[in-house]
């Protein structure tokens, strides 16, 4: 009965470190996924059982160099969750964490992180490595790019390119994406950020508390961040549309797909204390779930099935500088 108790007891001072880990969001490295996809798209002699082994030690790789930057985040914004309406109950704020072990937590898992990504290759470990100085950049003083308006969302959103390319080098490690598709990840990415602080911003509702909280919030209001988040999603429609005319016309049949998802989200973002904030738990909005699933078949489908069709219809009649 007494060891019982006391390893309950030690469960319970470990769950805080756990927590500040936030293995909750492991769920974002869901934007590898496409990365693999579309390299195996753009390469598909690499298919393979090959890479079953790569692809498994990619994603832990990535969960661990997210955990360090979690964590590192966490004591870092350990004094402004304290006036979060939610954030101040996290375990740092409360004061259940040890800071030197919670410093040593964010070096052992970069370290395993990045060791598993260099067992991978090359190109995948200098692009877990780019991850987790962005962690740094974001985070750590006197840089510390979430303090800066507009910088913080897009340093933020950078994760997105670099989990694009993570996935891309656990198949193909010859060369990178084309541009066109990392700079459309990015943007999206930057979208649903710029929606999060949108969603935050007005959780909290009062001005001057939200700049206490985030420094960015002294800048933004509701007018400016609506604006922001209307131009990320103009420039990801710029850039996505230059990568399917260029390498994959058919895609121009998921567009509608895409609009809605966007649309859908945005309706999200405007709810009362927005799931937004945390898109951990945006996978209780069912309808929000099965739609996603929706186009990311069609997406599937698309890249992998011929539409003659779509070419007959979208090809030019007359090219410039031609008679």
């Amino acid at each position: 009965m007494r060891n019982s108790i006391e390893s309950r007891s030690g469960i319970l001072k470990f769950t805080p470190y756990l927590s500040i880990a936030r293995p909750d969001n492991w769920f974002k490295n869901v934007f590898i996924l496409p990365g693999i996809v579309f390299a195996m798209y753009d390469s598909p002699e690499l298919i393979g059982w090959h890479l079953v082994w790569p692809i498994v030690l990619g994603l832990v790789s990535a969960c661990l160099v997210a955990s360090s930057n979690y964590t590192l985040n966490e004591i870092l914004d350990g004094p402004t969750d304290a006036l979060h309406p939610v954030k101040s109950a996290r375990p740092i704020p409360s004061g259940r964490v040890n800071i030197p072990v919670a410093y040593a937590q964010w070096i052992i898992l970069a370290a395993l992180g990045l060791g598993l990504g260099l067992a991978v290759g090359l190109p995948f470990f200098f692009s877990a490595l780019g991850l987790w100085t962005m962690g740094l950049l974001y985070n750590v003083p006197p840089i510390r790019l979430k303090r800066i308006p507009y910088l913080d969302v897009l340093s933020e959103s950078m994760n997105n390119p670099l989990r694009l390319l993570l996935g891309w080098y656990t198949v193909n490690t010859l060369y990178p994406p084309t541009l066109s598709l990392v700079l459309a990840y990015w943007m999206i990415g930057a979208f649903f950020m710029a929606v999060k602080r949108y969603a935050e911003y007005r959780r909290i509702g009062d001005p001057q508390r939200a700049a206490l909280y985030r420094e960015s919030f002294a800048y933004y209001d509701e007018y400016r961040l609506l604006l922001s988040i209307v131009y990320y999603v103009a420039a990801f429609a710029l850039f996505f549309g230059i990568f399917m005319v260029r390498y994959r016309l058919e895609l121009i049949l998921s567009v509608p797909l895409i609009a809605g998802f966007i649309s859908l989200y945005l309706k999200i973002g405007f709810l009362h204390d927005s799931p937004t904030q945390y898109p951990e738990h945006l996978y209780k909005h069912t309808s929000f779930v099965l739609y996603v699933g929706l186009c990311v078949a069609v997406i599937l489908m698309l890249l992998f099935v011929d539409v003659p069709l779509i070419q007959r219809i979208f090809q030019p009649y007359h090219l410039p500088g031609q008679p």
